[in-house]
């Protein structure tokens, strides 16, 4: 099953979620197209959080991004992403990630992964060598192109890019992209300007960016089943 970090999960709900339960390298250069634009540049402390919704109901879960930037500018980016699914006390459906992307002058230099989808565990441990990225993973062993970016969202690059790197599995993804355009939608509780993509893979999933390149939104539906990112603070 193909999996991004959040095609990852979202494709992993597709597959296992419940229907019936609602109690509430292989080029050279990278991937990354030449009008891709600055991406935003995390301060050290910055934490992106996502209430997860499903069919309009908070309480499926939460994802995290969390940032530790070094004096020279180097940081890494934290991901937690906990989701849960059940009928009254009975768990049904249960997911978790957690993932450390390392970056350098503009670039991802390693990233490693641990998932549990629902029982089934998955991996990723990629490192920086020489002009290209060494991928150790669950689906995926071998090299990924400098400068791919991984599929965590929080970078408005992917959006920009053909191919990306799976934090769960290590598996690079192909994706095509399409710019829906400018939407107001409502983000750490106000109403605020976005650029609305779909990204479509094995599932299409909406995300939104606003006009400092921040992540600030995320939907999709799986089963007939909708779920909305709704982030909890502006960062």
């Amino acid at each position: 099953m193909k999996t991004i970090l959040l095609i990852s999960t979202l494709c992993a709900l597709g597959a296992n979620l419940p229907a019936a339960a609602d109690t509430g390298a292989e080029t050279a250069s990278g991937p990354v197209s030449a009008s891709a634009p600055d991406a935003w540049s995390p301060q050290d402390g910055d934490t992106i959080k996502f209430d997860v919704y499903r069919k309009g109901k908070k309480g499926f879960g939460t994802h995290t991004v969390s940032f530790d930037v070094e004096e020279d500018g180097t940081f890494t980016a934290t991901s937690d992403v906990s989701l849960k699914a059940g009928l009254g006390p009975i768990t049904l459906f249960r997911y978790k990630l957690d993932a450390i992307e390392s970056w350098k002058d503009g670039k991802l230099v390693a990233v490693e992964g641990e998932t549990n989808d629902d029982g089934t565990d998955r991996f990723v441990a990629a490192e920086a060598a020489g002009n290209a990225i060494q991928v150790n993973g669950s689906a995926y062993e071998g090299q990924a192109p400098s400068g791919i970016i991984p599929s965590s969202h929080w970078n408005i690059n992917e959006v920009f890019s053909s191919r990306i790197l799976s934090t769960e599995t290590g598996e690079i993804l192909d994706v095509e992209v399409e710019k829906i355009g400018k939407e107001t939608v409502r983000a750490g509780g106000q109403d605020v300007e976005a650029t609305h993509y779909r990204l479509v893979s094995d599932l299409t999933v909406d995300l939104w960016y606003d006009e400092q390149n921040r992540w600030v939104k995320l939907s999709f539906t799986a089963r007939d089943q909708k779920i909305d990112y709704v982030l909890t603070e502006l960062y």
